[in-house]
């Protein structure tokens, strides 16, 4: 594990309205800070491996064997993108980033000498710098408690589903059926990927 050094200052959202969810004609929805006008439509997307009773990791590891076929895939979709991450997530993946801008949620305020990463402690300091990095989607990356936050907000979940069930200490969060729609599935030898749609 690196040394943290060289501070990144994090966004501040003090004084801005709550993110607001609107319809888009495709069927996706538009996410934009309340007041704003011709705002980018930002699509937040989660990516994340799911057991059949819903757990992502144990102790800061996957409890299932290996799945390289996961990894390149999910990789491959995050590379051109801002991805959103939590402190720990990020640290364990210091010597393989994913995505092209990291934005790393942390009260701490932990600092890094990594040119694209950038800490915020919010949500809406999140969408802000995906935003002003020109991206038209953010993906979210884990772990348990930063899918938490970004579930109410998400557009979009591509989730690779393990089967079989796992102890562990991380789960991804209990999302309604009813409100999701599952638009495509891909299958893998070991997993299955499913991208779902907020309906």
């Amino acid at each position: 594990m690196h040394e943290p050094s060289g501070k990144r200052t994090a966004t501040t959202t003090e004084g801005r309205d709550p993110v607001e969810q609107r319809p888009r004609p495709d069927g996706g929805v538009e996410t934009t800070e309340g007041g704003g006008e011709g705002e980018t439509e930002l699509t937040l997307i989660s990516v994340a491996a799911v057991a059949d009773n819903g757990v992502i990791g144990d102790d800061g590891e996957i409890p299932w064997p290996s799945l390289p076929a996961d990894r390149r895939q999910y990789r491959t979709r995050v590379a051109e993108y801002p991805v959103a991450l939590g402190r720990r997530t990020f640290e364990a993946m210091l010597d393989d980033l994913p995505g092209r801008i990291q934005i790393v949620l942390s009260r701490s305020e932990p600092s890094y000498e990594v040119e694209t990463a950038v800490v915020v402690e919010t949500v809406e300091a999140a969408i802000e710098q995906a935003r002003e990095a020109g991206a038209d989607r953010l993906y979210v990356l884990g772990g348990g408690a930063i899918y938490e936050l970004f579930q109410p907000h998400l557009d979009r979940m591509v989730l690779s589903r393990v089967p079989g069930e796992y102890e562990g200490d991380a789960v991804y969060p209990d999302w309604d059926p009813a409100a999701w729609e599952l638009v495509e599935q891909t299958p893998y030898d070991e997993f299955t990927v499913k991208q779902y749609r907020r309906v």
